[in-house]
């Protein structure tokens, strides 16, 4: 039985052994560590991965407020990823062996060098490297995806990202879901109303920066007519250069809407109440943007 801390963590009243309680399976062994900034305090929500020798995810999660990660793992050898906002990854490996406890003691992750900002100026969506997409819950149980196929946006970088905004218009009528009968049924009077509300529009001046890479683009989303304010969680992917050598820059956002908010109400109700179609859509954006191209001089 594994029955004690091999880590070097001091001692916490309430939480002076993190295996204590820890029950394993006599063919598993323990995998364990601490994660610390650069002046050796906890990294609280640290991401972390475990996998095998073939590349093979085992087990996956966060590191608690001490900063500790603590896995119970099948005998064998393996190899760990931590990963935390603001700092460089960790990568590491570890042989566990039957009821035995592989600690790696303190794992000290370095400040990560923040990626550059695009430079200020007009910058517009780059159609061809770009996706609008989205998810809902389907009868309970799958989810239905797809994506919009036709939309266009500007964004306007200020002296500082902070004073920056965007403007995004999507063709309502572009859905897709790989399903030509359902995609009628969206475009139709129960759900978008093309006819009457042809486009989406989402217009931001307000950028937030949550540390790290992360940052929070609030705006209005105008959608069947009614607009709400809504919060892309975004992630700032840095610049590159395309393969003419053009300049580019890519962020990933994420953000959760409430279709009831924008009087997208039609529903048919299964047996035992469970909805055809999830309230909540889980909408998810990979943008790229390159520098507007200049206008040509009037002759």
């Amino acid at each position: 039985m594994i029955s004690r801390w091999l880590g070097r963590r001091s001692t916490t009243a309430g939480h002076a052994n993190p295996l204590a309680g820890f029950s394993v399976p006599s063919s598993a062994g323990v995998l364990s560590c601490r994660v610390l900034d650069p002046v050796s305090e906890p990294v609280r929500q640290a991401g972390f991965v475990v996998t095998d020798s073939t590349g093979r995810r085992i087990v996956g999660g966060e590191t608690d407020p001490y900063g500790t990660l603590v896995a119970a793992v099948p005998a064998g050898d393996y190899r760990l990823a931590v990963t935390a906002e603001g700092f460089t990854p960790y990568r590491g490996s570890a042989t566990v062996t039957e009821s035995g406890h592989s600690g790696l003691g303190d794992i000290s992750l370095q400040i990560a060098v923040p990626p550059q900002l695009p430079e200020p100026g007009e910058w517009e969506i780059d159609l061809m490297h770009s996706q609008i997409s989205f998810s809902a819950r389907h009868i309970g149980l799958a989810k239905i995806r797809g994506r919009f196929n036709s939309f266009a946006g500007a964004i306007r970088i200020g002296e500082r990202m902070e004073q920056s905004a965007m403007h995004v218009v999507i063709d309502a009528s572009s859905i897709d879901t790989n399903v030509k009968l359902r995609d009628d049924h969206l475009r139709g009077r129960d759900f978008f109303d093309i006819a009457n509300f042809p486009t989406m529009e989402f217009y931001s001046d307000r950028f937030v920066h949550r540390g790290g890479s992360r940052w929070a683009i609030t705006g209005a989303l105008t959608l069947h007519g009614v607009s709400r304010t809504v919060t892309l969680d975004s992630q700032y992917l840095g610049m590159g250069c395309g393969i003419q050598g053009e300049t580019r820059a890519a962020v990933h956002s994420t953000a959760e809407l409430h279709r009831e908010d924008f009087t997208l109400t039609w529903q048919t109700m299964l047996g035992h109440g469970i909805a055809a179609v999830g309230s909540s859509i889980a909408v998810e954006l990979d943008i790229q943007i390159t520098p507007k191209a200049s206008e040509a001089p009037a002759a």
